[in-house]
């Protein structure tokens, strides 16, 4: 299995709320925290650290992402 990202969205509140909606279409995800704050002290510590409001990757499978694309919110 290969993770690929399928979007970025604003804050890990956010990304739970998108997989939740993948998984219940059978759609296998995770997600962690990206951009500075993460590179600079990791994903968990920059979740821990600065709470919610950290961009966060949401990443499937690869296989999935044809389908993961066709459930996110048009805007």
């Amino acid at each position: 299995m290969a993770l690929v990202e399928l979007t970025i969205v604003g804050s890990e509140m956010e990304a739970d709320m998108l997989c939740g909606e993948l998984r219940a279409n059978g759609i296998e995800c995770m997600y962690q925290a990206t951009g500075l704050v993460a590179n600079q002290f990791g994903s968990a510590v920059a979740s821990a650290t600065f709470g919610a409001g950290v961009p966060t990757a949401v990443l499937v499978d690869e296989r999935d992402l044809d389908r993961a694309r066709a459930l996110l919110p048009r805007g």
